[in-house]
C-alpha cells in the first residue's frame, strides 16, 4: 500500500470502521450534487423559457443547453484545485467544500427571478451559478472515487467503487421520478412557471443532512506524510507524466462514457421535442433507464472483482456498439412506451457495466499521492470537452439533418473510441474472488 495510507491497518481497526457507512456518507454527497446537475437537463425547455426568451422554441432550447454547457467550463479548474487539495489536505475537507459550493448554486438557481421579472440579470445569475456548480462537480468525482478505493479491501474495490457511478444514476433516477410526478400532476404552464423550481428545491432540502454525513467521514490520507511526498501541483505534474499512457487511455474512455451518459440524460428532452411523446412517458423512460443503470453499475463492479477489469470493460462495450443503431431505428420508427422503455433500457443497462470496471482500474493504477488530483482533472477535462457539448451536438445534428437517428451516430462514434482505449488498458485486479 502506498506510503501515507491509513487503510484499516489491522483486524481490530477494521471491525471498528464501518466501511458501508463511510461509503454511503461519501456517495450521498455525490448523489445530491448530481441530482441538481441532471435535473437541469431534464427541465432544459422550461428553464429556457424562464431565463432565455427567444424568437423560436429551438433558439430558447439552445440557449438553455448552452448555459447547461457553461457549467462544464469550470470543471477542469475544480478538478485541478479540489483534486490536488484532496491529495494534500485530505479527502474529507475537499468533499465538504465541493458540497457546500454546490448547495449554494442549487439555491441560487431555484430562487432566481425570471427574465420577465429582472431582465438580463436573470440569465447572468444563472450562468454564474452553473459555473460554480461546474467547479464543485469538477472536484467531486476524483476525491470521492479515491476515497472509495482507499476504504475498500483489495478483493472488494470494484464493488465499492461501483457506488460512485451508481450514486450518479440514483440521482438521475430521483430526478426522473420527480419529473414523472410533477409532469403528471401539473399542467405545462405550471411546470414552466414554478414546477421546475420545485424539483431543484427538493434537492436543496437534503443539503444539511449531506453536510452532516460528510463531516463524520474518517480520513484516508495521512496529511503530513502525503504532503511530505510532494503532493504539490508541480510534483503532481511530474508524477503524472510517469503514467501518461494510462492517462491518455482514461481520457478516451471517459470521453466515450461522458457522451453516452449525457446523450442518455438528454433523452427526456429528445422524447418530448423530437419524438413528440407525452412528458409523463418521457420522464418514465428516464426513470426506467436510470434505474437499470444503477443495477448495471453495481453488477459491473461485482463482476470486475471476480472476472477482472478488462473483460467487463470490453465485452459489454462491444454489445452496446452492436445494439445502438437497431435500438434507435426501432424507437424512431415506432415511438411508444414499449420501444422507448425496452430500447433505451437495454442500452442503458449494458452500457453501464464497463465504466465501473474502468473506474476501479484507473484508480488502482494511480499512486495515492496523485490519485485524487489526476482522476479529478482527467474526469473534469473529459466532461468539459464532451459532456458540456454532447446535448448541444445532438440537438444541432437533429436540427441540421432533420434525422431523428442523429443521436445514434454520435453514440456509435464515441463507443468505438471507448472500445479501442479499453482494449489497451492493462489488467489491475489484485485478486479473482473464487478463482483457483
Amino acid at each position: 500500500m502506498h506510503k501515507g495510507s491509513r487503510l484499516l491497518p489491522d483486524s481490530a481497526a477494521r471491525e471498528q470502521f464501518n466501511v458501508k457507512r463511510a461509503a454511503f456518507a461519501a456517495t450521498i454527497g455525490n448523489m445530491l450534487e448530481f441530482y441538481d446537475f441532471i435535473t437541469y437537463s431534464f427541465f432544459a425547455a422550461e428553464i429556457g423559457h424562464t431565463f432565455f426568451p427567444a424568437n423560436s422554441e429551438y433558439g430558447s432550447l439552445m440557449l438553455s443547453l448552452a448555459t447547461f454547457g457553461a457549467g462544464f467550463l469550470t470543471r477542469p479548474i475544480g478538478g485541478i484545485v479540489l483534486g490536488i487539495f484532496s491529495d494534500r489536505i485530505g479527502r474529507r475537507p475537499a468533499m465538504l467544500l465541493s458540497f457546500a459550493l454546490m448547495g449554494s448554486a442549487i439555491l441560487t438557481i431555484a430562487l432566481t427571478p425570471s427574465y420577465a421579472a429582472i431582465g438580463l440579470a436573470a440569465p447572468v445569475i444563472v450562468i454564474v451559478a452553473r459555473m460554480v456548480q461546474g467547479f464543485a462537480l469538477g472536484g467531486e468525482v476524483g476525491p470521492t472515487t479515491a476515497y472509495l478505493v482507499e476504504i475498500a479491501a483489495p478483493s472488494n474495490r470494484g464493488l465499492m467503487v461501483a457506488w460512485q457511478p451508481a450514486s450518479q444514476e440514483i440521482a438521475a433516477t430521483a430526478g426522473a421520478l420527480v419529473g414523472v410526478i410533477l409532469s403528471s400532476t401539473m399542467t405545462s404552464e405550471m411546470l414552466q412557471a414554478y414546477g421546475w423550481r420545485v424539483a431543484f428545491l427538493l434537492g436543496a432540502v437534503c443539503l444539511p443532512f449531506g453536510i452532516w454525513m460528510r463531516r463524520t467521514l474518517p480520513e484516508t490520507v495521512s496529511h503530513g506524510e502525503c504532503a511530505g511526498e510532494g503532493a504539490g501541483s508541480s510534483n503532481h505534474v511530474m508524477e503524472a507524466r510517469r503514467h501518461l499512457r494510462v492517462i491518455v487511455l482514461a481520457l478516451m474512455i471517459l470521453a466515450s462514457g461522458t457522451i453516452s451518459t449525457y446523450v442518455t440524460q438528454y433523452m427526456t428532452t429528445y422524447a418530448k421535442t423530437t419524438l413528440h411523446v407525452s412528458s409523463s412517458l418521457a420522464f418514465t423512460v428516464s426513470l426506467v433507464s436510470n434505474g437499470l443503470q444503477i443495477i448495471g453499475a453495481v453488477l459491473g463492479g461485482w463482476l470486475a472483482d471476480r472476472l477482472g477489469r478488462k473483460p467487463i470493460m470490453i465485452w459489454p462495450q462491444l454489445v452496446v456498439l452492436v445494439l445502438t443503431y437497431p435500438a434507435f431505428l426501432w424507437i424512431v420508427q415506432e415511438p411508444g412506451a414499449w420501444s422507448l422503455l425496452f430500447g433505451f433500457g437495454i442500452l442503458s443497462f449494458i452500457g453501464s457495466l464497463p465504466f465501473t470496471a474502468f473506474y476501479a482500474a484507473f484508480t488502482e493504477v494511480l499512486p495515492q499521492n496523485i490519485r485524487g488530483g489526476v482522476f479529478a482533472t482527467i474526469y473534469a477535462v473529459a466532461i468539459a470537452s464532451f459532456g458540456g457539448t454532447a446535448q448541444l451536438v445532438v440537438a444541432w445534428l437533429i436540427h441540421v439533418s432533420g434525422n431523428p437517428l442523429a443521436p445514434a451516430w454520435y453514440l456509435l462514434l464515441a463507443g468505438v473510441v471507448g472500445l479501442v482505449a479499453m482494449s489497451l488498458m492493462r489488467e489491475t485486479a489484485p485478486v479473482k474472488v473464487g478463482g483457483p
